[in-house]
């Protein structure tokens, strides 16, 4: 499938852009699933302010989506109509700053921010090791694990709305609840400001060992997977109650509960987007038969069929 090419009428209206724009760019190349049809236009924003400008200026008819490293993300098999923003090295700095701060744009991977606090002797947000995934995706889903969120170490975080109006939210603006931030969906998050607490580098260094020995041996991070698949529900974990209703290694097609972790979902090769959503409803559908439970899903779903 493609969409009518707009590229060129976007520049026209434009003329001070500097990012990129490319039409029909497929997005399965920038999924973990590696699944997904194209996007209509695929915008790289060199910095914020060319995001801003970007959408000042854009069409308030024209819809507008956001996508991270696509580690927490099935994109449909029919693509996404509008404009894809994919945030780039504009939105990669990372720093330390005085009173045990971290200033980090929002396309740097969890993972650098994590190991950035324990060069510098930082503990409180070791449990990014633990996410896949960029610091936008964890602002806007309050991402956390191993005991500990986003809301533990946010000071603030940036980012344009729809607008193109740059905005600055305080933890308590994040209104973050379990997996969940109440800042409006068209704020596109640049940048975030963290506080670390002064800690012991080796107990720091142990905490990561022991986060990245517990995800190698307990989830499917070799396979083609897009990270936990549904929220716990309260007092309850998801995987055990997929595991009670008879779900592991359940397939649909090239996709498959994982045998290991049986809230990830897996593309043992050539499954389609359909084919992971169908297996995820299915699984939700055989919870529900029985335990009475009704699971909600984690990963996010866009596009069309």
């Amino acid at each position: 499938m493609s969409f009518a090419d707009i590229v060129d009428a976007l520049r026209s209206k434009m003329p001070q852009l500097r990012g990129r724009l490319v039409a029909n760019q497929s997005l399965a190349d920038v999924t973990w699933f590696r699944v997904g049809g194209p996007a209509q236009v695929l915008f790289s924003p060199e910095d914020e302010s060319d995001l801003a400008y970007f959408l000042s200026n854009l069409p308030a008819d024209i819809p507008v989506t956001t996508v991270g490293l696509g580690s927490n993300l099935i994109v449909r098999d029919g693509g996404i109509p509008g404009i894809v923003i994919r945030l780039g090295r504009g939105f990669s700095d990372i720093a330390v700053e005085p009173g045990d701060r971290i200033r980090v744009g929002t396309a740097v991977p969890d993972v650098k921010l994590a190991r950035t606090a324990q060069d510098a002797a930082l503990s409180g947000l070791e449990f990014y090791r633990g996410i896949p995934g960029c610091i936008g995706g964890a602002l806007r889903m309050n991402g956390g694990a191993y005991g500990r969120e986003t809301k533990d170490g946010l000071i603030e975080a940036r980012g344009v709305d729809r607008a193109g109006d740059v905005r600055v939210f305080s933890n308590a603006d994040m209104e973050y609840t379990y997996r969940h931030s109440g800042v409006p969906e068209d704020v596109i998050f640049t940048q975030a400001l963290y506080q670390g607490i002064p800690g012991d580098p080796q107990a720091i260094a142990a905490a990561m060992d022991k986060i990245t020995e517990s995800r190698e041996a307990t989830q499917p991070i070799k396979s083609r997977t897009g990270g936990s698949t549904f929220k716990n529900p309260p007092g309850l974990k998801a995987w055990q109650l997929i595991d009670a209703a008879g779900c592991r290694g359940l397939k649909v097609g090239g996709a498959q509960v994982s045998e290991l972790h049986c809230n990830f979902l897996i593309n043992t090769g050539g499954a389609t987007a359909v084919d992971i959503e169908t297996l995820g409803e299915t699984v939700r559908r055989r919870v529900k038969d029985n335990s009475g439970v009704q699971l909600q899903w984690e990963i996010k779903r866009i596009g069309v069929e």
